[in-house]
């Protein structure tokens, strides 16, 4: 395993001086904290009986997050037939969970209001989440979360890239030689460039900002093979395997209706992020058509 590109596991510790430098480099570079808004709504979540009108009247207090919240609710992707006008009516549409979800990525928008020209990451972010619910909901019974995990997962998987782009103006042109690399790790690249990587910093946000470990995991593993086809696939949480394998089909579905991830992972990670969803090449195909609609739908 190349230690430099992902968080090392029990069993197989870094030398300190990595350790060290990792650990400084990441409070150098400033992760957001998590809203306090966020933990106001998980903190009446935990009550037997969440009192959804306290959580509206919680979330009207900010009037853009509001808005955002309606406007995702009224989204193709939960397609309820009628327009939602209320955070109330919101709230029951899309459930507490995804609620979170929702004003979560709001918030890491937010979080990075001085860097410039990053519409098309949010855009594509938000994409990426919701074909992976889709693709969740299509596979049901072989991925053991719900699709509203996989939307947290795929709004959150490069949730690393913004971050770095605020210290280190020269990372926009270090994801170009990521991308164009047809056998490297994508993350060794950014190393090898910066000495810190996405995948690390995105996986500590995640921590911060207390997403499931899960999710933590596959977002520090999305660009390492054998997190999903490999030793490392049987240390870390199974559904961090999944995560990742099931972005990696949601990516591939992606690139064939956009000019969106123009970078070489489903090469690397195509065969076995298939093989782990036990997609056969006749169900990629299916998938492949079925997908235009979701894809376009979100343009």
């Amino acid at each position: 395993m190349e230690t430099h590109a992902t968080k090392p596991l029990a069993g197989n510790p870094p030398p300190q001086d990595i350790e060290s430098r990792i650990g400084a480099e990441l409070r150098d570079i400033g992760i957001p904290p998590r809203p306090v808004i966020l933990a106001r709504i998980e903190n009446e979540m935990r009550k037997d009986a969440p009192d959804f009108k306290l959580l509206a009247d919680l979330i009207s207090t900010d009037m853009g997050l509001a808005a955002s919240v309606i406007k995702v609710s009224n989204s193709a992707y939960f397609g309820v037939g009628r327009r939602v006008r209320t955070i109330l009516e919101a709230l029951l549409v899309l459930g507490l969970k995804l609620t979170v979800t929702t004003i979560a990525g709001i918030a890491i928008q937010r979080a990075f209001p001085n860097v410039p020209n990053l519409e098309r990451f949010w855009d594509a972010s938000a994409r990426m989440a919701r074909v992976c619910g889709w693709l969740a909901q299509r596979l049901k019974g072989r991925v053991d979360f719900r699709a509203e995990d996989a939307y947290t997962f795929g709004l959150f998987r490069d949730c690393g890239m913004p971050v770095l782009m605020i210290p280190f103006p020269e990372y926009r042109e270090i994801l170009k030689q990521a991308e164009a690399d047809t056998t490297r790790l994508f993350t060794a690249i950014e190393d090898e460039l910066l000495s810190i990587n996405h995948a690390i910093v995105g996986a500590e946000l995640a921590e911060d900002w207390m997403l499931p470990i899960e999710i933590s995991e596959g977002i520090r593993y999305h660009h390492y093979a054998p997190a999903i086809a490999g030793d490392v696939a049987a240390i870390i949480p199974e559904n961090a395997s999944r995560y990742i394998a099931l972005t990696q089909v949601a990516q591939h579905l992606i690139q064939r209706y956009t000019d969106l991830y123009p970078d070489q992972e489903w090469g690397k990670l195509g065969a076995a992020s298939l093989a782990l969803l036990q997609i056969t090449p006749e169900e990629l195909a299916e998938l492949e058509a079925e997908a235009e609609t979701v894809v376009k739908a979100s343009l």
